[in-house]
């Protein structure tokens, strides 16, 4: 699975990631899944990279372009 890289921000949450990421927080499993060496925190430390997975459309089975990098969209 293709993943694409986050740098969190002063309150960043993995709920909010996912909503920023996906529009949908209930997929913070899998951003949790994707980073298994990162504590589980409630608040993430600003400045954080972590890994985003480059989920495919459900309804059309394609990825979601707008978390491609521009060269791939």
């Amino acid at each position: 699975m293709a993943n694409t890289q986050y740098r969190t921000i002063e309150g960043d949450r993995w709920d909010l990631i996912a909503y920023k990421a996906y529009g949908d927080a209930t997929k913070f499993v899998g951003l949790l899944e994707a980073n298994k060496p990162l504590a589980i925190e409630k608040v993430l430390p600003a400045g954080l990279k972590i890994n985003i997975p480059i989920l495919e459309d459900e309804n059309s089975g394609s990825v979601q372009s707008d978390l491609l990098p521009p060269w791939k969209r």
